[in-house]
């Protein structure tokens, strides 16, 4: 089974820039989207409704905004939001059960210059921490798919010691990942690439960022460390264009 998320800036123009037929030529079984900046009345009938995929949206009720989304073959038990009406009014989260496993697609909020929305993103990460440790408490498998907007370590960046004081890098937001790892939650692309250096996820449009792979890992697959067996490969898709961000997969048994 193969599960990508993407972080698509803007579905609608996703579209326009051949995110269907992308989708239909990868066929995902589960596709988590982030940044959708779209509500479900806006779109076309291809994209609510792919052949051979149900879709569930989450948007925010700021028009333009935020808002994230899951593709899914498999036939779901329960989709919902996080339950939390300050991250949910932005679209942050959707928590889908599919049994073997909880997948929850989830679009992190950038900290900001300054760090002007730091305390309301550690106050994010710390309500999708204990929706985690909920699930494996309760001995739930659980994905934590998205766009995390951190980069987690040195070889996440391109240039980190300039980047220290920087949303995305900052100490405290490294803190949380840090946490989150001793916690006994798995980053599974550095589970298959430990010290495999200038792969990221995420380029500015200045400065031919992208030409130049002066870009930032911040989209991930992070597991509870008892799902590790069933995770057979993790990886990113650079080369895919239609968005600041690339897509990245998990594939498990």
């Amino acid at each position: 089974m193969r599960i990508v998320s993407w972080n698509v800036n803007g579905i609608r123009s996703a579209e326009k820039q051949g995110f269907l037929q992308w989708m239909q030529k990868e066929s995902p079984d589960l596709l988590c989207i982030q940044e959708t900046k779209a509500r479900p009345e806006q779109l076309s009938p291809d994209l609510l409704h792919p052949p051979n995929y149900a879709s569930y949206w989450a948007s925010a009720k700021k028009p333009g905004y935020s808002g994230v989304a899951i593709y899914a073959k498999i036939q779901p038990r329960d989709v919902k939001p996080l339950g939390v009406p300050a991250f949910d009014n932005e679209g942050r989260v959707l928590q889908a059960d599919f049994g073997e496993f909880v997948l929850i697609c989830g679009y992190f909020p950038n900290s900001q210059e300054a760090g002007a929305r730091l305390g309301y993103k550690l106050a994010f990460c710390q309500a999708l921490g204990e929706r985690c440790d909920s699930l494996s408490g309760a001995g739930r498998p659980c994905i934590l798919c998205g766009d995390y907007n951190i980069a987690h370590g040195p070889l996440d960046l391109a240039h980190p010691k300039e980047n220290e004081g920087n949303p995305g890098y900052l100490p405290e937001e490294r803190a949380w990942l840090d946490s989150f790892a001793r916690a006994g939650y798995v980053d599974t692309f550095r589970a298959f690439h430990p010290e495999e250096p200038g792969q990221y996820t995420w380029w500015s449009y200045r400065s031919k960022a992208r030409e130049r792979n002066i870009g930032w890992r911040l989209d991930y697959h992070w597991v509870n460390s008892g799902f590790m067996p069933r995770v057979k490969a993790a990886g990113i898709w650079s080369a895919v264009t239609g968005s600041d961000h690339c897509p990245v997969y998990l594939d498990i048994e």
